[in-house]
């Protein structure tokens, strides 16, 4: 009977350690990969090598902060009725030793990513040092809380322009910045209407009709920057204008209608068309940005 329970732990320990590291929220770090689509090196093997080791050194550090997250947080993660079940140290499943292994095997590889891609690094230390702040401190401070989460995806931005050493247009990362102000915004709103202020305590400090006027706002500066950004540095992306268009339409229709928007990355991987359109997205800037030869 013991080996047999053994036998039955330690998968579920080892898929709780790779749950507890959140490899579906690794979508977000495809931002790093920006600048290596919209500079036109996605056609330079070395350039796209460096780019996605990048990603990969994203990866290592926002799953960092995630387990630092979940540690901070498992006595009130245990107390709600998903994450008591879904987030492995809250359920049981991971205990705190096992955590700070994984932490600690996830620092090491990070500090070896330093001799091969140190620039890109000292982003990622940036990035994860915002994210402890907001564990302890920032998320508890309303406004800065949503720029906290959108500041994020800028430094994932940057950390691709400096795996290329190439230099970024303003207009992507203000885009970057205001659609992100947009997710991070829609995510308190459901966070809000699902949980009610038990969920966050800085939720107490926000209405709805407040967050959805942040959402109104970010939502038509992604738009006009983005539109600013095509017609003043790359002309060619205009076949992409009206897929930016249906992808905000459709993700504020699943928060209306069908209750995304917690999770982007749920939202993102639960909607076919939302997905759909991303990807015809990508295609169509990959059509338009590529490298006219002779």
């Amino acid at each position: 009977m013991h080996d047999n329970l053994i036998t039955h732990t330690i998968p579920a320990r080892l898929l709780g350690l790779l749950t507890l590291m959140r490899p579906k929220h690794w979508i977000k770090n495809a931002f790093v990969l920006a600048p290596l689509m919209f500079t036109g090196e996605f056609v330079n093997i070395h350039a796209v090598s460096h780019a996605f080791f990048a990603v990969l050194l994203f990866c290592l550090g926002s799953s960092a902060t995630y387990i630092i997250n979940d540690m901070h947080d498992v006595d009130e993660d245990r107390r709600h009725p998903v994450k008591s079940r879904s987030r492995p140290l809250a359920a049981g499943i991971v205990n705190l030793p096992m955590a700070l292994i994984l932490l600690a095997v996830l620092y090491a590889a990070l500090l070896c990513g330093w001799f091969f891609a140190p620039q890109v690094v000292l982003v990622v230390a940036a990035y994860m040092a915002l994210n402890v702040a907001y564990t302890f401190v920032l998320k508890h401070q309303p406004v800065i809380d949503i720029f906290t989460i959108a500041i994020c995806f800028v430094l994932r931005v940057y950390a691709g322009a400096v795996a290329l050493s190439v230099p970024v247009s303003a207009w992507m990362f203000v885009t970057t910045l205001c659609l992100a102000l947009y997710l991070a915004a829609i995510k308190r709103r459901q966070e809000l209407i699902q949980s009610g202020t038990a969920g966050r305590k800085v939720l107490e400090k926000y209405s709805v009709a407040l967050i959805d006027r942040y959402a109104e706002m970010s939502a038509t500066c992604a738009l006009v920057f983005y539109g600013m950004f095509v017609m003043s540095a790359k002309p060619q992306l205009i076949i992409t204008v009206p897929q930016v268009l249906f992808g905000l339409f459709r993700y504020w229709y699943g928060v209306e209608a069908l209750d995304n928007g917690e999770s982007p990355t749920e939202a993102l991987l639960t909607d076919w068309q939302l997905l759909l359109t991303v990807v015809l997205w990508v295609a169509a800037c990959l059509w338009a940005l590529w490298p006219v030869q002779g």
